[in-house]
């Protein structure tokens, strides 16, 4: 009995330095596992989903609309800034990647809880408000609009001129990603700049 007891107090003492480890390894994965999750669904620069995760977190959404009927519609945001291609050529990529930061922040800052912000092209952020209403919408791209006049913007000690456009779309009938993003393009690119005194934003046709 005594030899019994022995074998495993000297099983139990080797084997619970090895469970410690694998534990730690097991947590190890884990972790990787999530920053590699993470990694695939956001942008690197800004921290904000990417347009991959943002098209299918908007699809989603439109698509458990055709079940649930109680679902109100959304809209969208376009934020472009214009002259982010002459930020890079005349000061470096890196201040560029900065602006882009800085607007993030400030996006992100001026959304409701619920909203999500993505990087959508090289000098865009899209923004998208489920359940929104236009007035809830302009709300928001006003804020952004707003901080960002009043953000001070620099390269080092270069003060940098921007030119942001905001536009949006917004839907309550059956659609996809794509229309509701050109829609919300096409009205930042046509209507959208700084002289603009609210964010122009248009009805999606039902498809």
């Amino acid at each position: 009995m005594v030899g019994f007891v022995g074998a495993a107090a000297i099983s139990l003492f080797v084997a619970f330095p090895l469970l410690m480890m694998l534990q730690l390894k097991n947590n190890e994965l884990k972790k990787l596992q999530e920053a590699v999750n993470y990694s695939q669904r956001h942008d690197s620069v800004t921290k904000t989903l990417n347009g991959t995760a943002f098209a299918a977190a908007v699809e989603h959404y439109i698509d458990r609309r055709k079940r649930i009927s109680t679902d109100a519609g959304g809209v969208m945001i376009a934020v472009v800034i214009d002259t982010l291609d002459a930020i890079s050529r005349r000061y470096g990529p890196q201040w560029a990647d900065t602006v882009m930061q800085s607007l993030a922040a400030i996006t992100q800052s001026s959304v409701r809880s619920g909203d999500l912000v993505a990087r959508l092209a090289t000098n865009e952020l899209g923004v998208f408000l489920p359940g929104a209403t236009i007035e809830n919408a302009q709300d928001v791209g006003m804020r952004i609009r707003r901080r960002c006049e009043q953000a001070a913007f620099t390269a080092g000690d270069a003060p940098l001129s921007l030119d942001i456009r905001l536009g949006g779309a917004v839907f309550d009938g059956p659609t996809d990603f794509n229309h509701i993003r050109q829609l919300a393009d096409e009205m930042a690119m046509d209507r959208g700049g700084g002289e603009a005194e609210d964010v122009p934003i248009s009805r999606l046709p039902a498809a």
